[in-house]
C-alpha cells in the first residue's frame, strides 16, 4: 500500500476566522470576485453581526481544475463580522435587493485598542463599511461546490 500523497487528497469546505490583518488578506483573497444581492446583506443590530451569503470562486481550486481540464466551481458561503457596532454603505441601492453586488476586497483600517473597521470593497465604486470592537470575521463555506454558471475564472487586468 503507498503512501497519500497531498494531490490525492480533496479540497474540502472553508472554515477560516481572521483576527488580524494578515488573516483578513488571506480571507479577501479568497472572497474576491465573490457575487451576492443586496437580499444577501445582514445587519443583526441585537447580535453585533453582520452576514452575508456570497457565491465565491473556489480560487484554492482553480489550479486542479485546470489540471484536470475540468470546469471551475463556486460555492456559498457565508461571510461574518462579529463585534459589529454600526455598518454604512456607498453605492449600493437598498431600495433594490435584487442588485447584483461583487466584492473585490475586504480592507481592514485599525483604530485605538483593537477597534477598526472593515471595509468590504464592491465592483461600481460600492462599499460596506463595519465598525468593529476588535477584529473578527469568519468564513464558511455552506453548500457543496457547483460549476460555475460562466464556467471561466474571473479575470483581472493588470
Amino acid at each position: 500500500m503507498a503512501d497519500a500523497r497531498f494531490e490525492d487528497g480533496e479540497v474540502g469546505p472553508l472554515n477560516l476566522v481572521a483576527r488580524d490583518g494578515d488573516d483578513l488578506a488571506i480571507i479577501s483573497a479568497l472572497v474576491q470576485d465573490a457575487v451576492l444581492t443586496g437580499a444577501d446583506l445582514k445587519w443583526e443590530r441585537g447580535k453585533r453581526r453582520f452576514a452575508c451569503l456570497v457565491n465565491r470562486f473556489r480560487w484554492e481550486d482553480r489550479e486542479a481544475a485546470e489540471a484536470a481540464k475540468r470546469p471551475y466551481e463556486r460555492v456559498r458561503a457565508l461571510l461574518v463580522i462579529e463585534d459589529a457596532g454600526a455598518v454604512r454603505s456607498q453605492g449600493i441601492d437598498r431600495g433594490d435587493p435584487e442588485t447584483v453586488l461583487s466584492i473585490l476586497s475586504l480592507g481592514w483600517e485599525a483604530g485605538e485598542d483593537g477597534t477598526g473597521a472593515v471595509t468590504l470593497v464592491l465592483a461600481g465604486d460600492g462599499a460596506v463599511r463595519v465598525e468593529v470592537e476588535a477584529l473578527e470575521v469568519t468564513l464558511h463555506d455552506v453548500t457543496k461546490p457547483y460549476v460555475a454558471p460562466s464556467r471561466r475564472k474571473p479575470e483581472h487586468r493588470d
